[in-house]
């Protein structure tokens, strides 16, 4: 029986929906085939028809994820100053909300590691993707030279992600709401936004500016 085209591409964001989740709850080496469809509820003959390969799913589940968190990102600053757009923006990404979440959380964060690591068609999406997302984050700069701007979202960028990954990692609560707290303060220096920042649970709704 032939799959309609609509069917099809539903089948394609299904699979790619619960690689990207799956790959950040628990990596990609440890996330086989078999996990994948089972969670978006697909046979293995529809993934390898839509895929090819596990190294297929890999690149696109990273640009699905980084365009996702674009889009968001994008709809955070939506109808409000480039500034609070921002703060909006470092607000949520250093909260123990988007920490809690590593799942739904920025992919950056969750598999820059394991990334590192991958084949050179990997690591091509990757860049491509992250290469759009410090381009929007300088757009949202206040600096008027364009270097500048680019250059301050770059540290912003490695700050939070920094953050991010040892607020994971360490066993010890207050040590890493420290660590989310004392970025938020460098992030607000870097990008100018000194006064709007504040550390915080963070949105109950990680989406809407983290969720990928």
């Amino acid at each position: 029986m032939r799959v309609s085209k609509e069917k099809a591409a539903r089948n394609r964001e299904e699979i790619l929906i619960s690689a990207a989740r799956l790959f950040r709850e628990h990596g990609i080496g440890a996330t086989g085939v078999d996990s994948i469809t089972e969670d978006a509820g697909l046979t293995h003959g529809g993934l390898y028809s839509q895929f090819g390969s596990k190294q297929a799913i890999v690149a696109e589940a990273i640009r699905y994820a980084l365009a996702r968190s674009k889009r968001g990102w994008q709809r955070a600053a939506q109808a409000k100053p480039a500034e609070k757009a921002l703060s909006d923006i470092v607000n949520a990404y250093l909260s123990r909300a988007h920490r809690d979440s590593p799942g739904h959380g920025c992919l950056v964060a969750a598999l820059s590691g394991d990334i590192a690591r991958q084949p050179r068609v990997v690591r091509r999406a990757f860049t491509r993707e992250l290469k759009d997302l410090l381009e929007l984050l300088a757009g949202l700069m206040a600096d008027d030279a364009s270097s500048r701007r680019y250059e301050n979202a770059i540290a912003a960028f490695a700050c939070m992600v920094g953050a991010m990954i040892l607020a994971r990692a360490v066993s010890d609560e207050a040590l890493s709401s420290r660590i989310l707290k004392s970025a938020a303060k460098q992030v607000s220096k870097i990008t100018g936004i000194s006064g709007q920042v504040r550390r915080s649970q963070g949105p109950r709704n990680v989406s809407d500016s983290t969720k990928t």
